[in-house]
């Protein structure tokens, strides 16, 4: 049995730690909210994760220290935007070598970091890890049979939150490309946004399997530039979340489109979904990353234009439509030119 401690009580950090404290360890969670705290405690129930009970022997904080003292493995699940914030608060607790699993999903606007770069700029002493793959929190508290990813620097590390999270219903395999794995899942967001227009515009099941297949393609170019493995991107955390999360109502991302492909503005579905959309704060970031790189991405442009060009759903279906004609892969030549 392990001591851990799940740093973000979301759905996606009550669901691991449900995994976690069904495997025998020790869970304490935290919260910067204490009336999200005393409400858990009072229910154990959350009111985004409806008929789900939370195991009692969870221990519910508002104190970061308790959190963070004395923990095997430390599981970083805030949504991505504060990443960087809770990971300073927690800089005065966090022991020389601690294992802090990232579970968020997103890049950084202004810095273009992932998540496990932002943590080790205000971390340096850890040992920072991912987790991530194809994994709605509202599946995998109810025991819905998932796999996903973890990954290390180094393969012990790796093999032991593989053996901490593993269950009958949760299978975890193993990588050493992190910078591949949180790329797949942070960019998957975006594509799934324009699935959600796609949606949310009428169209069909022809036109979300060439936003996905294409996405998947402009992740795998852009991953790959920065130094990914392309195997990573046709893996769980690549091909499978993304998968996942432009075909689920379970995805916020995929709900935020449908909004935004109806006529809703950004804000407008934000506000409805309730729930943080990663992908709008991951857009700029792709879009950024891909003229860094000088990667065509046709995909993240036209998102941006519609989430803060001012152009319509329509408009940026058509222009993708009509773009110069291209071969699909660069990589098959001809043997007759």
């Amino acid at each position: 049995m392990a001591k851990v401690s799940i740093i973000g009580t979301g759905t996606w950090g009550i669901a691991l730690g449900m995994v976690l404290a069904q495997n025998g360890h020790e869970v304490t969670a935290w919260s910067a909210l204490p009336k999200e705290i005393e409400a858990l405690r009072e229910s154990y129930t959350c009111k985004n994760l409806p008929g789900v009970e939370i195991p009692r022997s969870i221990v519910f904080t508002a104190d970061l220290q308790e959190a963070c003292t004395d923990k095997e493995m430390l599981v970083l699940s805030v949504p991505s935007v504060f990443t960087r914030g809770v990971a300073k608060q927690m800089n005065p607790f966090v022991k020389e070598g601690q294992l802090i699993v990232s579970v968020a999903k997103g890049i950084e606007e202004k810095t273009l970091m992932t998540m496990s770069q932002q943590i080790e700029e205000e971390l340096p002493m850890a040992n920072v890890a991912v987790l991530s793959g194809p994994s709605h929190a509202e599946e995998v508290s109810r025991g819905i049979p998932t796999t996903v990813v973890a990954g290390a620097k180094d393969r012990q590390t790796a093999e032991h939150i593989q053996n901490l999270f593993m269950s009958s219903v949760f299978r975890v395999y193993t990588s050493p490309d992190i910078l591949g794995i949180e790329l797949g899942g942070a960019l998957k967001n975006v594509i799934a946004l324009a699935a959600g227009v796609s949606d949310g515009l009428g169209c069909g099941d022809n036109t979300k399997a060439a936003l996905m297949t294409r996405g998947i393609a402009e992740i795998t170019r852009l991953g790959v530039a920065m130094g990914g493995k392309p195997e990573t991107f046709s893996g769980l955390s690549g091909i499978g979340d993304l998968i996942v999360t432009c075909t689920s109502m379970h995805s916020r991302n995929r709900r935020a489109g449908i909004l935004i492909g109806q006529g809703k503005t950004m804000q407008e579905a934000m506000d409805e979904v309730q729930m943080v959309v990663e992908g709008v704060y991951s857009a700029k970031a792709a879009l950024a990353l891909s003229k860094k790189y000088n990667v065509s991405m046709p995909l993240v442009q036209e998102t941006n234009q519609v989430l803060f060009g001012g152009k319509t759903a329509a408009e940026a279906l058509k222009d993708l439509m009509l773009r110069d004609r291209t071969i699909e892969s660069e990589n098959l030549l001809w043997e007759n030119k």
